[in-house]
């Protein structure tokens, strides 16, 4: 029997080259079979084709065209976050040149659970998360943000300068990066430390708080500054206050200035969830909404939503590195004392996972490729869009909008329709195949939610899905 073909060494490019046409080819072909933003027929249709391209999944003998089928079926029953009508989602398209480099990591295959492994990509992981730390902690211009403010934060050096020492972790995204920070929260403060979070707050936090033992969270309906100060002023103990920086439903952000200045008049540890929001950073147009994240303990970020990454991109920062010693372990094999004496970097403590792949280099290769104004400029034009689909529906007689959007996120509902007739309208566009919009529940009424994260929709895209949804709501 032949050996198939490796992808990395001397002759990995060779046998590569004729495999990725295939996989081009078979996208495209599932993409025309497509012929939306999703498979039509529903679940039972789409699982049929599924069938069908599969098979016998491990036959007696190979088949050496099961990669152009099944990245086909997969591509034709794929929700395409690049069709402009696909909107329902934090499910972005990712760049082409973030694709690229992830298959260099596929190819490279590097672990970044010990130096050995991973040389090249240790140290690349080591320059980007602690420059994204520096994102998030940046010194706040004089007589912004928090230096209007008395009291800085639990341990800050000053009001409106980062710590010397923030750092970030490399994470799967938002719902691993909320767990580590209350898991730092934890073992600083003790397993009795109380959460505290909004109604609003993402369903991973509670779940955290389970996960770890800590006592249930006290969640309160908004983290306004007065309903916080009386949350705060009456629990005992070490806190840690939740505030979100882009819910999932609306985008909204939580005032974060003023939340900031209460957790460090109380002493509470404070984490902001921005796996939405955080790449509001890169925009000068926008970054003033997250005013106030600096003074925070840890902050959640997420580059596969507003960031256009593959999944998964996800980080945690720090304002204190120190706060990551909590996460060191030892395993000889991987980290042993005299090779860390020697100058091997010890990976070990930089996540709760030991094989992980190095996620870094698509983040690395995004931001060297279009810099601060390449991001900003797409953060811009997506919350552009919001703006103008918002007031699209605004100026619709049959339309309601709930509120003018914070990021990108538009909740939008038939005027005269019901929850029902909202839900059934949505659920007939998915098995259609026509459009891909979520929902949302706010004011006590459920809403269609559009979230925009395609730089490239246009105008005439956002007019097309208003009329779709209003031909199909029932008269």
């Amino acid at each position: 029997m032949n050996t198939p073909p490796l992808a990395s060494g001397p002759d990995g490019p060779t046998s590569l080259r004729p495999l990725l046409d295939t996989v081009l080819e078979a996208l495209g072909e599932g993409a025309r079979a497509r012929g939306g933003p999703l498979p039509a027929g529903g679940p039972s249709e789409v699982a049929a084709r599924v069938r069908a391209a599969l098979g016998d999944v491990l036959p007696d003998e190979g088949d050496p065209e099961a990669l152009r089928h099944l990245v086909r079926a997969l591509a034709e029953g794929a929700a395409d976050p690049a069709d402009p009508l696909c909107a329902a989602h934090l499910h972005c398209p990712p760049l082409a040149v973030a694709a690229a480099a992830d298959l260099a990591v596929s190819v490279l295959n590097p672990s970044m659970d010990s130096w050995d492994q991973a040389p090249a990509a240790s140290e690349l992981e080591a320059q980007l998360t602690r420059a994204l730390a520096n994102e998030v902690y940046v010194e706040t211009p004089r007589g912004a943000g928090l230096c209007r403010y008395a009291a800085p934060p639990r341990g800050a050096t000053s009001p409106h300068r980062p710590a010397a020492n923030n750092d970030a972790l490399v994470t799967t995204g938002g719902t691993e990066s909320n767990q580590l920070a209350l898991l730092l929260a934890r073992e600083i403060h003790g397993p009795g430390v109380q959460l505290i979070c909004g109604a609003n707050a993402h369903h991973s936090l509670p779940r955290a708080a389970w996960l770890l033992g800590m006592p249930d969270p006290v969640t309160i309906p908004t983290l306004d500054p007065t309903a916080l100060e009386t949350t705060l002023s009456t629990l005992q103990g070490p806190l840690l206050v939740a505030a979100t920086a882009g819910t999932t439903d609306t985008g909204q952000i939580d005032p974060l200035p003023e939340i900031a200045h209460l957790c460090a008049r109380h002493r509470a540890r404070l984490h902001v969830d921005a796996a939405y929001g955080g790449s509001l950073l890169f925009s000068t147009r926008h970054r003033d909404k997250l005013t106030g994240i600096e003074a925070a303990d840890s902050v959640t970020l997420d580059l596969h939503k507003l960031g256009w990454q593959p999944v998964a991109a996800g980080l945690l920062a720090v304002r204190d590195g120190q706060d990551l010693t909590a996460l060191n372990q030892r395993a000889d094999y991987l980290n042993a004392d005299d090779d860390t004496e020697a100058g091997l970097p010890d990976l070990l403590g930089r996540s709760l996972r030991t094989t992980r792949r190095p996620d870094v280099l698509k983040i690395a290769v995004t931001l060297k490729t279009l810099g601060r104004t390449g991001l900003g400029a797409l953060v811009d034009q997506v919350c552009d869009q919001a703006r103008e689909f918002a007031e699209l529906v605004d100026a619709h007689p049959g339309f309601e909008l709930h509120e003018q959007p914070t990021i990108s996120t538009v909740l939008f509902r038939p005027a005269s329709a019901t929850d029902d007739a909202i839900a059934a309208v949505r659920r007939k566009l998915l098995t259609d195949g026509r459009a891909v919009l979520g929902r949302a529940r706010a004011a006590n009424r459920l809403w269609l939610k559009a979230t925009l994260l395609n730089p490239t929709t246009r105008p005439a895209d956002l007019a097309g899905l208003l009329e779709l949804v209003e031909g199909t709501t029932p008269r």
